[in-house]
């Protein structure tokens, strides 16, 4: 089943594709798609001059296991970076995430993709996501109307609310 696009906290059409390798396909031979693509980071590490050169928009994949110092320097040509999360209980994108907003200064899309579930759009929310793609069998307009609002306040700093709690009293 297709995702469900979650932009601005309303539903939107996805223009993008996501590049997958074949089982017998590698970074260095995998045929190259035109359009809107999201390339894996492998994809874009092999081939990054051919991938420029041939996309207009151009899209990054990262996996749990990639290093955001191995593409710290290529981030103005990502129109949107997707992070995947290959089950809910993997926590990692959410430091990608906040690395990236925090650290790198990146202000393009940043878009939770995988095993993304309602209950988490409200923490994805806080670390710098603005787009989800919600599994196509959940209910996508629930999920807007309750996951970004599981709580009124949050105690700690975040990339959304970079003073503590305390400080915000006056």
């Amino acid at each position: 089943m297709m995702a469900q696009l979650i932009k601005d906290n309303t539903l939107a059409a996805d223009t993008w594709q996501t590049l997958e390798l074949g089982p017998d396909e590698t970074p260095e031979n995998v045929a190259l798609p035109s359009g809107d693509v999201i390339f894996p980071a492998a994809v874009w590490l092999a081939r990054k001059t051919e991938i420029i050169s041939g996309n207009k928009r151009i899209g990054l994949l990262l996996k749990g296991d990639d290093r955001l110092e191995d593409i710290g320097g290529d981030l103005d040509h990502f129109i949107v970076i997707a992070i995947d999360f290959p089950k809910f209980v993997d926590g990692r994108g959410y430091s990608t995430a906040s690395l990236l907003r925090q650290r790198y200064r990146y202000a393009g899309e940043l878009r939770a993709v995988g095993d993304v579930l309602h209950d988490q759009l409200f923490f994805l929310k806080r670390v710098g996501f603005d787009a989800y793609a919600l599994k196509g069998d959940k209910n996508a307009v629930q999920a807007i109307a309750k996951g970004f609002s599981t709580f009124s306040d949050a105690y700690q700093t975040s990339t959304d609310q970079p003073q503590p709690r305390f400080r915000r009293r006056a």
